[in-house]
């Protein structure tokens, strides 16, 4: 945390418990004879009263990267400069029985287009950007791009590390299989809205409909290939610009209800708990209704649209104005700078991104 940036304080504080913390750290750190005034409390008494959310940005809302923003080499400076994020690496590569970094930092762009492959490694990069960001400030809010939504759960405390790569594994494992046995592809619609998208995927022979609502001008489709690239086709002659997604099927449609069913079943014991931050949800578009079954939501989400640019509208509406993208790309970033113009976005993906947010909170 930024002790030079004003903070605010989002809920009342108990000040006695606060002063008490501070006689325990400097009791702990051997300044139990000194005058309160002599002396601050170390940097661990902040960096845990910012761990219980005393010191949140009340502005700030950190995303996570989705599918298809990964590239070779994502997240390796984060593991060279920081032991927690070698820590992430070293997590998931224990979980699932991977060397997880070579992969990322050394795999190539086919290895990496893999949905088996990709979704454990974005989720470790986004969760070492994560341990880089935390220490300079804890967000008011979180939310995902789809694969994205794992990274911003964890950081919002609805389970482990671990679990979440225990999650990421089923959801690949299954989602990979699905892929295998339904090919399909998945195109990002530029300058058209979706609307009109719609009525093209209706009027489309075969299996594809809208599933991504990006933007107001972004609107993503999913489904058997031929029929994905006939309407892509056909949205292209219309003079808009259809851009192929680099995954292996039509991710968030009927064509991942084996998936959904399999993700089910592999996950139902891992225990989960209700987001200690606001969490903004691709199903709904908004905050995440209190009491959620995250089983329920996590396996209906796999054959459900996205409303990114919904949610971002919502959380704009608590008076956020700051979002920060942890993950590889610059994606979302993207997205928010061009469609809400009141909004200030920044992308964490390696050092010079994360030096270039830090200036901003001098």
């Amino acid at each position: 945390m930024q002790l030079g940036r004003p903070v605010v304080y989002n809920e009342p504080v108990n000040v006695t418990t606060v002063i008490f913390l501070m006689l325990s750290y400097r009791q702990k750190a051997g300044f139990v004879n000194r005058e309160l005034s002599n002396s601050l409390p170390p940097p661990l008494f902040w960096r845990n009263l910012t761990e219980m959310g005393f010191f949140q940005m009340a502005n700030t809302a950190f995303l996570c990267s989705g599918q298809g923003a990964q590239y070779p080499g994502m997240g390796k400076e984060f593991y060279e400069n920081f032991p927690q994020a070698r820590q992430v690496y070293e997590c998931g590569g224990d979980i699932l029985g991977v060397d997880l970094a070579k992969v990322s930092f050394e795999g190539t762009e086919e290895e990496l287009g893999r949905t088996a492959v990709s979704q454990p490694a974005i989720f470790a990069c986004s969760m070492a950007a994560w341990e880089a960001a935390r220490q300079l400030c804890d967000p008011a809010a979180v939310a995902g791009h789809s694969l994205g939504e794992y990274a911003a759960l964890t950081i919002a405390g609805a389970w482990t590390l671990e679990d979440g790569f225990r999650l990421i594994g089923a959801r690949a494992a299954a989602m990979q299989q699905a892929a295998d046995q339904n090919p399909g592809a998945m195109f990002a619609i530029l300058g058209s809205d979706e609307g009109t998208v719609g009525q093209v995927c209706e009027q489309t022979p075969g299996y594809v409909l809208p599933v991504n609502f990006n933007s107001p001008a972004q609107t993503v489709i999913a489904g058997e290939l031929e029929p994905a690239q006939a309407a892509a086709a056909t949205l292209a002659e219309m003079g808009f610009k259809a851009v192929r997604l680099a995954v292996s099927s039509g991710f968030h449609s009927q064509l991942m209800a084996s998936a959904s069913q399999q993700f089910a079943q592999a996950t139902a014991s891992i225990p989960m708990a209700e987001p200690k931050l606001p969490f903004y949800c691709n199903l709904t578009g908004g905050r995440m209704a209190p009491g959620t079954d995250l089983h329920a939501y996590l396996a209906q989400h796999i054959v459900s649209p996205v409303r990114f640019h919904q949610e971002v509208a919502a959380m704009l509406e608590t008076g956020v104005d700051t979002f920060v993208e942890l993950g590889p790309n610059k994606v979302l970033t993207t997205l928010v700078k061009r469609n809400f113009k009141q909004a200030k976005a920044y992308n964490v993906e390696n050092l010079k991104t994360l030096e270039k947010w830090k200036a901003t909170l001098a």
